[in-house]
């Protein structure tokens, strides 16, 4: 190691970056290698000696035979910049192991390019000219590094210090000295933060400002398809060269070949569940990319458990799918390709890459621990073979063998620790039948599936970055088509569960009434409760596609979402959850009045069809929450002596109150109306009048839902089901509505006026109809901008 340290202080990297490279033993070895091909352990330059660290640590790993070539350049300063060397790294990477063009290497890396000061200069000038009133607007706040972006776009080979002082000169050139404004902080508008639970005042964006790029398309960020030759991921071992996972161009040229170019991406649910939220926008960015892009998104059921999957997992994530409006461009299962699965596996241990092992779950997990060698894994490849073919016919029993994929036990990443690539189960396949009684794992096969599907952008959530490595390991070693991965946060909203394994113990112990109950956050328990999937889909690109891990969104900020959906599309209609009698005793007790009410806030006078009739009679029924003995100044409900107005029809003033005998309870109240509407209250009331005398006005069940769970993050708690809210769910048995709801159909949704948004239960029968809650009215989260 001093050897080491002394070589690397001897081309010019400084004493903390030299020791911090000796403290890991990949790039130090890699290090030693290229100083020695460069033949410089004597020292040399300082720019020559990081540019040797950088070839060190990104150098191509399908490339590695022209590695020799490159340093052979860099020491003869024929490559003397960091932009050549990143464009060798480009070219090498297309190239890999076949023949070096010199020629097209030299035009490549700009080899034998010199730009002037001069050129540099007027390049500068252009750009500041083309820039220039939007540089004169931002002053000092102007962003430098999209102007010296834009130098090193049409100058690539440019000094970027001469460029970096000729900007700055232009700049002051241009602006003069700082004011006092110039040198104020600027005022951030407010953003999203990862914190572990969205801030109460967290609000989103008002709907006048203007949306940036990423806002308009998400799916920005996400490289092309002919892109996928670049080295995005390198997986470091204990005992040989970094991989720098990329595509060769014969094997992306093929991949291109077939699949035209399009964007193919995947969308992989287990089913052993229903969906829920999370999977939401799993949906958006796996379809959304692909049909942003024109291309297509398989729905591929990840079925390699047996014992787990039911039909009816299968048929609801089908149906949901496409109520959340995605089309798959194919339907397939794992188990699809259980075959070249197999032959895949054989290849596997031909290569050397993997063995049977007969250690128990109990052993394998303590070896993982000790980060210890299996006995078996050294074994001879013939008879991992004949082994594996023995599990295969079923001549080894359940559990007492495994094939294992041999990565790498000393690394630093637990998930390279020997997979286990098949397990023995004797249980019939619900899609496959009998044939197999070997099945493979998540680890094994996500990603060969991926490479065999031609998946262009393989997409998932944060807790699967650390198997990456394994990922990649895997398609290289079996020299298969690499797909481009990418991980996202994933969605965690407060107040609720999504983990499958907590959402099955309330469906099955009965805590909720099944895994459409409203107040789950399965996607069909949203649908129940009357969630659009329009607002879901809002809801979920106001999130955005980020990596900002830990994040919970606020309940509120969903509902926000939900009511500025339904606020578009719900139709009016009065109803009165707790009934309370009021006769009009100036009305004829066998008159009715038929009254217009709107169906919509803005409902233009000449459209009929914008209106509903309701009846006025002599017995009409308010919320007992709107009558008080006592009256008071911030009161708008109807008290003795006071009036307030019924909402589309007439002024009423109490003129009497009727107690039971207990003298508290109010039975009933009586009130005269104003049939020239002269009076005009501030109170208004809904409220719901008897159809014909002595007939009852329609009567209707009506659930209103709250929060699951009282705690913010239930998931937490080790108690978490205590945690549950009693008042979660509130059932008013005596409701009463308007006559032109009895037309309601299941699904149907309404806002009930002053009391919430609504929707028809499937419960629902021509003798009784039940509504659900979706939402209230009340607005926390977008009242903020307001």
């Amino acid at each position: 190691m001093v050897e080491a340290l002394d070589l690397f202080l001897k081309i010019g990297l400084d004493k903390r970056t030299a020791e911090n490279t000796i403290a890991n033993n990949k790039v130090t070895s890699n290090l030693v290698a290229v100083i020695n091909e460069a033949a410089v352990t004597d020292g040399c330059e300082r720019s020559t000696g990081n540019l040797l660290y950088t070839v060190a640590t990104k150098f191509p790993a399908n490339a590695l035979v022209h590695r020799p070539k490159l340093l052979e350049y860099i020491v003869s300063s024929k490559i003397k910049a960091p932009a050549q060397v990143e464009a060798a790294f480009a070219f090498l990477t297309v190239t890999g192991s076949e023949d070096l063009d010199i020629s097209k290497f030299e035009e490549a890396c700009g080899v034998g390019v010199e730009v002037s000061v001069e050129d540099m200069e007027r390049t500068v000038n252009e750009i500041f000219e083309e820039r220039k009133s939007a540089i004169l607007e931002q002053r000092y706040r102007t962003n430098v590094g999209d102007i010296f972006a834009q130098v090193r776009k049409k100058q690539p080979w440019a000094d970027p210090k001469i460029v970096k002082q000729l900007i700055d000169s232009k700049l002051y050139a241009l602006l003069g000295e700082k004011t006092a404004a110039d040198n104020e902080k600027p005022v951030k508008k407010k953003k999203e933060k990862p914190v572990k639970v969205e801030d109460k005042s967290t609000t989103e964006e008002a709907p006048q400002s203007i949306p940036s790029e990423e806002e308009l398309n998400p799916y920005l960020i996400f490289p092309a398809p002919e892109e996928n030759y670049k080295v995005h991921t390198e997986v470091f071992f204990s005992d040989r060269p970094v991989l720098r996972a990329c595509n060769s161009k014969a094997i992306l040229e093929k991949h291109l070949k077939i699949t035209g170019g399009k964007v193919l991406t995947r969308f992989p649910p287990e089913p052993n569940g229903y969906l829920h939220i999370g999977h939401a926008k799993a949906m958006f960015v796996d379809f959304g990319l692909a049909k942003e892009r024109g291309g297509g998104c398989y729905l591929r059921y990840d079925d390699t458990n047996p014992e787990a999957e039911k039909k009816e997992y299968i048929d609801h994530i089908e149906e949901i799918v496409g109520w959340m409006g995605w089309k798959p461009f194919k339907i397939t299962y794992t188990s699809d390709y259980f075959q070249e699965l197999h032959d895949l596996a054989v290849e596997l241990i031909r290569r050397g890459h993997a063995y049977v092992d007969h250690q128990t779950p109990d052993e394998i997990k303590e070896y993982r621990e000790k980060k210890m060698n299996s006995p078996w894994r050294d074994r001879p490849i013939s008879e991992s073979l004949k082994l594996f073919d023995d599990m295969k016919r079923g001549m080894i029993e359940e559990g007492k063998a495994t094939l294992r994929m041999k990565q790498d036990m000393q690394s630093d990443n637990f998930n390279m620790y020997d997979l286990i690539a098949y397990r023995i189960k004797f249980t019939p396949h619900p899609h496959a039948g009998d044939k197999w009684c070997i099945y493979p794992s998540y680890d094994y096969a996500h990603c060969i599936v991926d490479s065999l599907e031609n998946i262009t952008h393989s997409l998932c959530t944060l807790e699967f970055e650390t198997r990456r490595a394994s990922y990649y390991w895997l398609l290289d070693a079996l020299s298969l088509y690499q797909p481009y991965v990418w991980e996202y946060s994933r969605l965690n909203i407060t107040n609720t569960v999504m983990s499958k394994r907590k959402l099955n113990r309330l469906v099955t112990e009965n805590y909720v009434d099944g895994w459409d109950d409203p107040r789950l956050m399965t996607l069909s328990g949203l649908r129940r409760r009357g969630v659009t999937s329009t607002a879901i889909n809002t809801f979920v690109r106001g999130i955005g596609i980020t990596r900002s891990d830990g994040s919970m969104i606020r309940l509120e900020r969903l509902e926000y979402h939900v009511r500025e959906e339904l606020n578009k599309t719900a139709s009016r209609a009065m109803v009165v959850l707790n009934p309370l009698k009021v006769v009009i005793t100036n009305l004829e007790a066998n008159s009715v009045i038929d009254l217009d009410a709107k169906k919509w806030p803005d409902a233009p006078g000449d459209d009929p069809s914008s209106y509903y009739k309701v009846p006025f009679s002599s017995v009409v029924y308010i919320e007992q929450s709107d009558f008080r003995i006592k009256d008071s100044k911030d009161y708008y409900g109807l008290a003795p002596g006071k009036t307030v107005l019924l909402r589309y029809a007439f002024p009423i003033k109490c003129t009497e109150v009727v107690l039971s005998e207990d003298k508290k309870t109010v039975v009933e109240v009586h009130a005269e109306y104003d049939p020239f509407k002269k009076t005009k209250p501030k109170g208004v009331l809904h409220w719901v009048a008897e159809p014909s005398p002595g007939i009852d006005p329609l009567k209707v069940e009506v659930r209103l839902f709250e929060k699951l769970f009282l705690s913010e993050n239930p998931g937490e708690l080790d108690n978490w089901l205590d945690d549950l809210n009693p008042e979660s769910k509130v059932v008013m048995t005596c409701a009463y509505a308007v006559p032109t709801l009895r037309d309601a159909a299941v699904d149907d949704k309404f806002q009930f006026e002053r009391l919430g948004y609504f929707v028809a239960d499937k419960d629902s029968t021509p003798e009784k109809l039940i509504f659900n809650r979706t939402v209230t009215l009340r607005d926390s989260y977008g009242k903020a901008w307001k």
